[in-house]
């Protein structure tokens, strides 16, 4: 059962990093796909942050398939993948549904990082850069992802306006962000990635400046890299 696990994450993971070959033209849910046009929402990071899609699709590929190959029936490896293919099979999917709704698009995320952080807490202790650190960069982009979806949604659908959506998915983002720190210091790549998120959404912020966004932005990364200060591990 330990080596059928590794099988389907690995498969899993294949294909949600063949995503944006199967499912092409996908640059950010449509602005006009909310009853309030979101025309450069300042919840949005810069474009260039996205990048780092690439390296998680190569990054859980190269961890699922040494976990295949190499540690199948390795009880280190085995807790983690129940809910990684969980989170990977969603995220096959998340793509063509992201096209059409971004509500339900945003349901589905919540579920990938939900599902994200157990695989990751449930981690083990051998082979870091293979086993953990894959998890701890798509865990950490998911929840900066999921609450850029919660801002969009609200000043989207005229529940708040693009400032005040901005700030309630930075504290969203923030508050998960610290909580998981906190719990799992061996993860250092997870507050880094949230890290790089945070300083896209600032420079997506910068001109004209939004003090507001960019202020409770600088304050997370800070408070983040005193976290990582306190790790003694």
């Amino acid at each position: 059962m330990q080596v059928l696990w590794a099988v389907l994450v690995f498969l899993a993971a294949v294909v949600f990093a063949a995503g944006p070959v199967l499912f092409p033209g996908f640059s950010g849910f449509d602005p006009s796909a909310f009853p309030v046009p979101q025309d450069n929402p300042p919840v949005q990071p810069a474009g260039y942050a996205f990048a780092i899609w690439g390296l998680i699709y190569l990054w859980l590929i190269a961890g699922t398939g040494f976990g295949l190959f190499r540690r199948s029936d390795d009880p280190d490896w085995q807790p983690h993948r129940q809910p990684l293919f969980i989170s990977l099979a969603v995220g096959v999917v998340w793509l063509p549904v992201a096209q059409l709704s971004p509500i339900a698009a945003t349901a589905m995320i919540w579920v990938m990082l939900v599902t994200a952080l157990v695989a990751l807490f449930r981690t083990g202790d051998m082979d870091r850069w293979l086993q953990v650190s894959p998890l701890a960069v798509y865990a950490g982009w998911l929840t900066a992802a999921s609450s850029v979806s919660i801002g969009l949604l609200l000043a989207g659908y005229g529940l708040l306006g693009p400032t005040p959506s901005a700030l309630v998915a930075l504290a969203i983002a923030l508050g998960i962000a610290l909580v998981v720190q906190y719990r799992l210091h061996r993860a250092p790549l997870y507050g880094i990635t949230v890290i790089w998120a945070l300083v896209a959404v600032i420079v997506a912020n910068s001109s004209p400046l939004n003090i507001a966004v960019v202020g409770l932005s600088v304050v997370g990364i800070f408070a983040i890299l005193a976290l990582r200060g306190t790790d003694t591990e």
